[in-house]
């Protein structure tokens, strides 16, 4: 039995986006992964970045792109994105998460927006992460 490529990237996906939740010790209630291209993941954020106190935050993540992070807005348009992670398409989940403490902090390293010209295979990619997202997340 052949498994369908959004399967598998969506199991990976799930997983790596998990891991990610777990090291900001978040529950994932208020998260979600797209497989179905082209693949995305939204973790809204708890706390507010220094300079929005009346925004809340959420951690992005495109196959194109990487992660972002962003300061949702009043009126139901989209996000404002306020950093990129940088260059890696899937850096390990600690690093994830010191990158967006660091920002509720306020430390603004200037990293310029990844270019999305990538070629990449993310079924080989996520496929390390895959057995996480068969996991249901923990509650609490």
């Amino acid at each position: 039995m052949e498994l369908d490529f959004d399967d598998a990237v969506g199991r990976g996906l799930r997983g790596y986006v998990r891991l990610v939740t777990e090291e900001l010790g978040l529950t994932g209630e208020c998260s979600y992964v797209q497989a179905d291209g082209p693949a995305t993941a939204y973790l809204a954020l708890d706390g507010r970045l220094p300079g929005f106190p009346d925004r809340d935050v959420a951690l992005l993540w495109d196959e194109a792109h990487g992660w972002s992070a962003a300061v949702e807005t009043h009126s139901g348009e989209d996000v404002i994105v306020q950093a990129y992670f940088g260059q890696e398409l899937l850096p390990p989940p600690g690093a994830v998460a010191r990158w967006v403490r660091g920002l509720f902090r306020g430390e603004r390293v200037p990293r310029p927006r990844p270019g999305s010209s990538r070629h990449r295979d993310l079924r080989l990619d996520l496929a390390p992460y895959a057995a996480a997202g068969l996991v249901p997340a923990p509650r609490g």
